[in-house]
């Protein structure tokens, strides 16, 4: 491949195509009237709009992007994740058209997109499952006397899709039709799948997931886990790797299971199969997500592995280049996702302009983003300003190096979830490594976030004061609002 388009916009475009410019491989993009402007566009060798800002106008479209594709000259499509990334009539589309796919085949996607059929496919390698039903709800009946025989509370989830939708906690059996009934509708609306079914609520849940590569040769390899278990929503804000509990026996048995997954259903390129991890470390199967993840920074960081490269190599025909035995893990790696969100008020997008865009920078410091200073945050899509990462040699340094980065973020005009990601990160539960998907609803109350501590207040009042700078000190707090900047930049901001 000598070109390949891009479907995708903002950081994981930009993200792909500078692996492609380092393999000398032309990048296309396709951009919604929304994205004009933006860095990946920009970046590109070519850039074509393929219609209005909504997603369903433009990036969801096929025919738009399968004919920018032929007009191009482009031998392969990258997805990235979302839109198109796990659509197999996308993937059967491009086949047809003699358009390689980076990415794993329509009928791995069919089987794995599907968590019902991906349940089946883990049951016939003896992978441990959550206990529940064996396919979708369709008796009522049968489901009460299922969820009473695995206890309360149970977890309704749709059979389709994911970022929790479909998805409801059941306290007791009286609650139980109505909840089945909801989380049928939301399903059908969301993904236009009605289909649910009932598993035993795990408590205290730890969420491990396992980065896989295989080629179309048969092989395949695992590179070790991130760990995902912060979440708001029942979707993923930071991310680490490795686990902070996970032992090397733990490891290998969830690698083995992963990989065997993995050739079960002629996977090929880059995927990862997600586990429920309990409190006494035993793990059940989730799901596979038949693409790259947002998250699969850290990975590369511990590995040193390319992981677009490795997408773009299997696509390609190429054997992968190293064993099982090959992959070594060394050095701990965190991911804070930076959305336009405002923490204080139930983490609901804040979308403006982004009036100050400072990247933080340093040893160790990766910043994965698609915004420039001056852009506004498209109200059509996910509002993920960035991803930030950083790399160090232990998991206390990690963290020292992400608390640093953080503050230096300077982002103004929106708010952002980095003041959350501060004080996730500092807490002595994330510290000590006992944590788990419950984070948020344990220990994150929106008042920690305030600015208003005395302590905070001092220090500003004590150098304007030295400065000689006459203000109230309550609306300095305010400047610094988005992180616990250093007292230069709150001079700098209130000279400004």
């Amino acid at each position: 491949m000598k070109k390949i388009l891009i479907a995708n916009r903002g950081e994981i475009a930009l993200r792909i195509m500078r692996t492609c410019r380092e393999m000398n491989i032309k990048s296309v993009a396709v951009f919604s009237e929304a994205d004009r402007n933006a860095p990946f566009v920009q970046y590109a060798d070519e850039a074509y709009c393929i219609g209005p800002a909504a997603s369903s106008s433009s990036y969801l479209v096929i025919d738009k992007i399968v004919e920018v594709a032929k007009a191009s000259g482009a031998e392969g499509i990258h997805p990235g994740y979302g839109f198109l990334s796990e659509n197999p009539v996308f993937a059967r589309r491009l086949e047809k058209e003699g358009i390689t796919l980076i990415g794993p085949p329509a009928a791995a996607m069919e089987v794995m997109g599907n968590k019902l059929a991906a349940k089946e496919t883990a049951k016939a390698y003896n992978i441990p499952l959550v206990p529940g039903t064996e396919g979708a709800i369709d008796d009522l009946s049968e489901a009460k006397k299922v969820a009473v025989e695995i206890g309360f509370p149970v977890l309704i989830k749709a059979s389709a899709g994911g970022g929790g939708k479909g998805m409801r906690t059941v306290e007791n059996e009286a609650e139980l039709e109505e909840q089945v009934k909801m989380a049928m509708s939301e399903a059908k609306s969301a993904f236009g799948d009605s289909s649910v079914f009932i598993e035993r609520y795990v408590k205290s849940p730890r969420h491990i997931e396992i980065q896989v590569l295989a080629d179309k040769h048969g092989n395949a390899v695992h590179l070790f886990e991130r760990e995902c278990s912060i979440q708001r929503r029942h979707q993923k804000v930071i991310e680490e790797a490795p686990s902070a509990v996970l032992t090397p026996a733990l490891r290998e048995a969830m690698g083995k299971c992963a990989v065997d997954l993995t050739k079960a259903c002629n996977y090929e390129g880059a995927g990862t199969v997600e586990f429920l991890l309990d409190d006494k470390l035993n793990f059940f199967f989730l799901e596979m997500n038949t693409r790259l993840q947002v998250e699969h920074p850290v990975s590369e960081m511990i590995t040193g592995i390319d992981l677009v490269r490795q997408q773009i190599l299997v696509a390609r025909g190429e054997k992968l280049a190293f064993t099982q035995e090959d992959i070594t893990m060394k050095g701990h790696a965190l991911e804070v996702r930076v959305y336009a969100e405002d923490p204080q008020n139930n983490f609901l997008p804040d979308i403006g302009k982004l009036v100050t865009y400072k990247r933080p920078q340093g040893p160790g410091v990766r910043v994965d983003d698609g915004f420039e200073e001056g852009m506004n945050i498209p109200i059509y899509y996910d509002p993920m300003i960035s991803k930030l990462i950083t790399y160090a040699d232990t998991r206390e340094q990690a963290i020292e190096r992400m608390t640093r980065a953080i503050r230096e973020y300077e982002i103004t005009g929106v708010k952002t979830t980095l003041s959350f990601c501060d004080f996730a990160i500092n807490h002595d539960a994330f510290k000590s490594g006992n944590f788990d998907t419950h984070f948020v609803n344990q220990y994150f109350k929106p008042e920690v976030l305030d600015n208003s501590n005395p302590e905070h207040e001092l220090a500003i009042a004590a150098f304007m004061g030295a400065i000689g700078i006459q203000g109230n000190v309550s609306e300095a707090v305010e400047v610094t609002s988005n992180v616990k900047n250093s007292a230069w930049k709150t001079n700098r901001k209130l000279k400004a």
